[in-house]
């Protein structure tokens, strides 16, 4: 079941984003990761979100401003089974998501968008923090 995340699900949230980036952002130094695991509840400010609740647990979540997709997070244990596409396809259904920037080195994130329709339409050498981690930006 998709819901609204609540003040009260960040530490969750934070779990979830440390399982999720720990197994699929090999590439990241570990002082941006702790860097990025200290600023995240900052970032949930600024975004809707929703999660992916099975059974009373939170296992999977997006953050959307306007038509982009900011975060989606899928905890580890849970990847692969169709989660972040019900949570992506609920936002282009429900808030017009067209929009996403990804980690050029995340190849499993890159392959998972254009698998749902998203296309490359330009890259930026560097991410949203101003670190060395080449971002491509997608479309629908």
């Amino acid at each position: 079941m998709i819901r609204k995340i609540n003040i009260t699900d960040y530490p969750t949230l934070i779990k979830i984003w440390e399982s999720a980036v720990s197994n699929t952002h090999d590439f990241l130094k570990e002082e941006d990761f702790n860097d990025y695991k200290e600023h995240i509840p900052n970032y949930f400010e600024h975004v809707k979100l929703f999660g992916y609740d099975d059974n009373g647990t939170l296992i999977g979540f997006m953050g959307i401003s306007g038509e982009n997709l900011e975060m989606l997070f899928i905890h580890h244990n849970a990847r692969g089974k169709g989660i972040g596409k019900k949570l992506v396809t609920h936002g282009i259904d429900h808030f017009k998501i067209c929009k996403v920037d990804v980690n050029e080195q995340n190849l499993q994130a890159v392959g998972f968008y254009t698998h749902i329709g998203f296309q490359i339409l330009n890259r930026s050498e560097i991410d949203g923090q101003g670190k060395a981690y080449p971002i491509l930006h997608m479309g629908l």
